[in-house]
C-alpha cells in the first residue's frame, strides 16, 4: 500500500518517483579484492594504494591474501571504513587506472 492509500504492486515498480534505498548503507566496513601477477611485493603494493585512497594507514589485520590455484596470481582482500557511496566509486576508478591491477572486484 503506498502512502495515499492505494496499492501497488511491488514487481512493477514505481515508474522513478519514489528514490531507490541504497544497496549498501553508510558508513560501512567495505572489502574490496584486488588482483594482480604474483610478486614479493604486491601486497604491499596494494597496501600502499589504499593507504594513499584513504590517507591513513592500512592495518595489517585489515588485508588477507590468496594465491591463484597455479601460484600465478594474488587476490589481496582490503577492508577498509567508507564514509560514502562516491568514495568507494572513486576507489574503484583509481583500482582501474593502476597497470598492475589485473582485475577488482
Amino acid at each position: 500500500m503506498s502512502g495515499d492509500g492505494t496499492q501497488q504492486d511491488p514487481a512493477q515498480g514505481t515508474g522513478g518517483e519514489q528514490e531507490k534505498k541504497p544497496l549498501i548503507d553508510y558508513p560501512t566496513v567495505y572489502t574490496f579484492k584486488v588482483m594482480g601477477r604474483r610478486a614479493p611485493d604486491f601486497v604491499e603494493y596494494v597496501r600502499d594504494l589504499f593507504r594513499t585512497y584513504m590517507g591513513t594507514e592500512i592495518s595489517p589485520d585489515s588485508i588477507q591474501e590468496q594465491s591463484s590455484s597455479k601460484g600465478t596470481y594474488v587476490s589481496v582482500s582490503v577492508s577498509v571504513y567508507l564514509l560514502s557511496e562516491e568514495h568507494r566509486r572513486s576507489i574503484y576508478v583509481r583500482l582501474k587506472e593502476e597497470p598492475r591491477v589485473v582485475y577488482y572486484l
